[in-house]
């Protein structure tokens, strides 16, 4: 199995959610159990159901989280001398040759993706039309409507 590329911040974002789920809602949904089963009857305890079906997710998510941690290549782009070409981790400001629209995106691994927030995954089709370029560079990313063209304006590396 490939390492899969990780920002610190997504790393760190993960790790906080892990410590949630084991010190936090870990022992709630057990207090939870603990508690529907002093009610009796566990076949028709819709508490107790429920309670584990949230104790199964809970433990699901614990085991996916401890998963990417563990087969993540966290790479703190702070640290990365890319000589201005666009990297795993950096901050691109580009603009939309025809409409002259600005716009801001970090590349980040699939799991920290989020347009609203302005990162894009590395295997979006935009952050592979960029990688490797850099300031002044013309990219054509194949969208379907027909080939957009950017201008990479900026490169940081925050």
């Amino acid at each position: 199995m490939h390492k899969i590329p990780l920002t610190v911040a997504g790393a760190n974002k993960l790790r906080a959610e892990l410590e949630e789920l084991k010190s936090v809602v870990r022992p709630r949904i057990i207090q939870a159990i603990a508690d529907a089963r002093e009610h009796g009857d566990l076949k028709e305890n819709a508490e107790y159901h429920a309670a584990r079906e949230q104790q199964s997710f809970a433990e699901g998510r614990i085991a996916e989280i401890e998963g990417k941690l563990g087969n993540a290549n966290i790479i703190d782009v702070t640290k990365t001398d890319a000589n201005g070409k666009v990297v795993f981790g950096a901050t691109v400001e580009i603009e939309d040759i025809k409409s002259g629209n600005l716009v801001t995106y970090q590349i980040v691994g699939e799991d920290e993706a989020s347009i609203k927030e302005g990162r894009i995954s590395i295997g979006s089709p935009i952050a592979r039309a960029m990688i490797g370029k850099e300031v002044e560079d013309v990219v054509v990313v194949k969208a379907p409507g027909g080939d957009i063209e950017y201008e990479i304006i900026s490169v940081q590396y925050i």
